[in-house]
Order: C-alpha cells, then sequence, then structure tokens
C-alpha cells in the first residue's frame, strides 16, 4: 500500500475528527469532558495543521493522527496532568505567546478494517516528522490503553508495571509505542474527567444505576461514580504518558 501524508481542511476539524473517534469504536461518553469542550474550538483553529490524514494511492484516506504543540521542560514532574491539560496548556499558550518545544500526540486512529497493518505506527511516525519539521525537539504521548478497559478496578500505576516475557507491556497500544522507541515516563490517572446527568451516563452506557456508588461500565477504563443526589456521575480516564524523543 502506497501511502502518503496529508493536512485536513481547517473547515472540517474537530467536527470530522469527532466522528471519527465515533466510527473507531471509542465508548460515546468520551466527548463528555467539559474542559475540552470549552478549548478544543481554538485547538482546531490553530493547530489544525497538526491534523493528519494518511491517504492510500486512490486518495482514499486509510488512517489519520493529531497533536499540539506545548513547552515542556522535559520533567516528569512538570508534565500535563494528561490529554485535557495538554490540550489547555497548548491554547493558553498560544495565547500568552509561549514558544513551543514538544508537541503532544493526541490520537492515531486506523480504519477498523485496515488494523494490523502497521499504520497506526505510520501515523505516529507522521506526527513525529511534523514535530521535526517544526523544530520542537521532544514529543510525547498521553497513550489511552486500550487493554486497561478488562481491569477497570486495577490502579493505573499498577497496570503499566505489567509486561510480556518478551519485557515490552502488556497492553498492544503501548507496545506499539515502544517499538518506535518511546519510553513510559508515568501513568496520568485524571488524563480526563468525563462529567454528566445520571439520566445520561445510563445513555452512554445502556446500563442502570439505581443508587449512588461506583460501577464498572462498558469500554470503561476505571469506575463511574455515581450520585444520585446531586444527579451527577463522574469518570475519570487514566492514560499513560510516554515519549518518543
Amino acid at each position: 500500500m502506497i501511502l502518503k501524508v496529508e493536512r485536513t481542511d481547517a473547515r472540517t476539524w474537530p467536527d470530522e475528527h469527532l466522528k471519527e473517534l465515533f466510527s473507531e469504536g471509542f465508548p460515546e461518553f468520551i466527548t463528555a469532558d467539559r474542559l475540552v469542550k470549552e478549548y478544543i474550538g481554538r485547538v482546531g483553529e490553530w493547530f489544525a495543521d497538526l491534523n493528519l490524514m494518511l491517504v492510500d494511492d486512490r486518495d482514499v484516506p486509510v488512517a489519520s493522527g493529531w497533536g499540539v504543540p506545548i513547552h515542556w521542560d522535559g520533567r516528569t514532574g512538570s508534565l500535563p496532568t494528561g490529554y485535557t491539560q495538554a490540550l489547555v496548556r497548548a491554547v493558553e499558550g498560544r495565547e500568552e505567546g509561549t514558544t513551543p518545544n514538544t508537541l503532544v500526540i493526541c490520537a492515531a486512529i486506523v480504519t477498523p478494517s485496515l488494523k494490523g497493518r502497521g499504520l497506526a505506527a505510520r501515523t505516529l511516525e507522521a506526527l513525529r516528522d511534523a514535530a521535526k519539521e517544526a523544530g520542537w525537539r521532544q514529543v510525547i504521548a498521553p497513550v489511552r490503553p486500550t487493554m486497561k478497559a478488562r481491569y477497570p478496578v486495577t490502579p493505573i500505576e499498577t497496570f503499566v508495571r505489567w509486561t510480556r516475557e518478551d519485557g515490552l507491556a502488556l497492553d498492544p497500544w503501548i507496545r506499539t509505542h515502544q517499538r518506535l522507541g518511546a519510553d513510559i515516563l508515568a501513568p496520568a490517572p485524571a488524563s480526563q474527567t468525563m462529567t454528566g446527568t445520571v439520566a445520561e451516563w445510563e445513555g452512554w452506557t445502556g446500563m442502570a444505576f439505581p443508587e449512588s456508588g461506583d460501577y464498572v461500565i462498558p469500554d470503561g477504563l476505571s469506575l463511574l461514580r455515581i450520585d444520585r443526589q446531586t444527579d451527577q456521575g463522574v469518570y475519570q480516564e487514566p492514560n499513560v504518558w510516554m515519549r518518543h524523543c
């Protein structure tokens, strides 16, 4: 398969990106992060040149990925708390005139029928190339570990230590990054916070929540906390910070 990288039209971002997320099997509640909603418009307006698409020799899209630029001093302790804060830092950094030196890879998405062909890795490589072209010396990513949904009660700090006999991570998406030379930096236990009413969460998950408490939800990487008295459900999604260079 002959591939080329294209930058998408800023006018189609982020709406088309969100449609892609849904088509790729992400849980519906993934868009319930209120802070992301507050900043995503400016991300799309200012950093659309970092929204890349891989197309085949017939110009059919096969994968896409995007990121945001931030300034980071290289210390683990000063990493953003996760995906959401990376967007906030990128937007506010631009508003304040801060010069970025780091690309945060936010997503790499592959057409379902083409998974397993190395396209996710090619997308990550394209984003790293974009960082190099921009002169940003560091590339990091808040990685969403796909296998974590099988272990929602296990703390991310524990899950991130699990490895196979070959020494690579148990999680396949973390392994994809590792095979490109990325290292695990730190867990991000609250990379995103999704909130909604009890009725909204019942709609998103297809479950009933008859009383307050913690619940395992479909495709959730951690537990959903329901408070019926305040009519609110809160879910904090963990990620894993990884550094490519």
